[in-house]
């Protein structure tokens, strides 16, 4: 079926299908991006399943998915692609030596980096633009261009057309405040820290062989320990590692002896770690 016939039940299944829970909020966005044809900008903390997002859709959509991971310094040549260099220098000389004349700007010596790909794949593709926050204002702007034109120009190369239905997901953190042409242009999605009845679903699917008594423990410290002023709190890939560590452990119960064990797989740094313990065995 193709994705945007898809209605709000049909996404919420398939995307559980591929576990990833997702809420009725998440799923109206989804449902709008595809309806509207419309990129969804995704802001919320670390750890609360924004990257996931777009890797789940791919799955349960089938389609081909695409990264652009951003950081400070990041390049027009790093997204879109760049010359090899080496190789045209190498089949220069061949020609110099073979009295050829090489036409050394053709596409089989251009290195094709993900907005490229993403642009001339052939098959329904997804792009995940994760933190965009970190590239400069400029790279944001290119990318704004080139996903609103449809259309990506390459010196000495020419002009590429968007070839397929590209779904287009951005995340960011906040590192900064992004472009006011970047909101309009997007769908906005806030990722909280999932509900407690969420976590539990989303646990439940990552490690089915966890009672789900144990779950539910589990689940409701993590909640309290969000609760606390901490340097980074739980992400949920935190909660499901604690689940799976008390498994191995072979543990139906968590009592505070197993918590101070293996507190270590939820918490990331010393003064979370004494922070929380005095909170959970005053």
């Amino acid at each position: 079926m193709n994705s945007v016939e898809l209605d709000l039940e049909e996404i919420s299944k398939l995307l559980s299908d591929h576990r990833y829970i997702a809420d009725d909020k998440i799923i109206t966005t989804i449902y709008l991006s595809l309806k509207l044809e419309k990129p969804i900008l995704i802001e919320g903390p670390p750890g609360t399943g924004k990257t996931e997002l777009p890797k789940a859709i791919s799955k349960a959509l089938d389609r081909d998915f695409y990264r652009i991971q951003c950081y400070e310094g990041i390049t027009f040549e790093q997204i879109v692609g760049e010359w090899n260099y080496q190789k045209q220098l190498m089949n220069l000389e061949i020609s110099r030596i073979k009295d050829l004349d090489e036409d050394i700007f053709q596409e089989e010596y251009f290195i094709k980096r993900p907005l490229l790909s993403a642009f001339i794949n052939k098959n329904p593709s997804i792009i995940l633009i994760d933190e965009i926050d970190k590239a400069d204002e400029e790279v944001e702007s290119f990318l704004l261009q080139a996903l609103g034109e449809k259309q990506i120009t390459v010196n000495d190369l020419g002009t590429y057309d968007l070839r397929n239905d590209l779904m287009v997901i951005m995340t960011s953190n906040s590192q900064r405040i992004l472009l006011d042409e970047t909101k309009d242009r997007c769908l906005y999605l806030y990722i909280d820290y999932p509900s407690f009845e969420r976590e539990m679903e989303i646990v439940k699917s990552q490690v089915p062989d966890a009672s789900s008594e144990l779950i539910e423990k589990v689940v409701k410290i993590i909640h309290k320990i969000r609760e606390m002023s901490l340097m980074k709190k739980p992400s949920i890939r935190a909660t499901i590692d604690w689940v799976k560590t008390l498994l191995v452990f072979k543990k139906d119960e968590i009592d505070d002896e197993t918590i101070n064990r293996t507190i270590g797989v939820v918490l990331k740094n010393q003064e979370d770690k004494e922070k929380v313990s005095k909170h959970l065995f005053k």
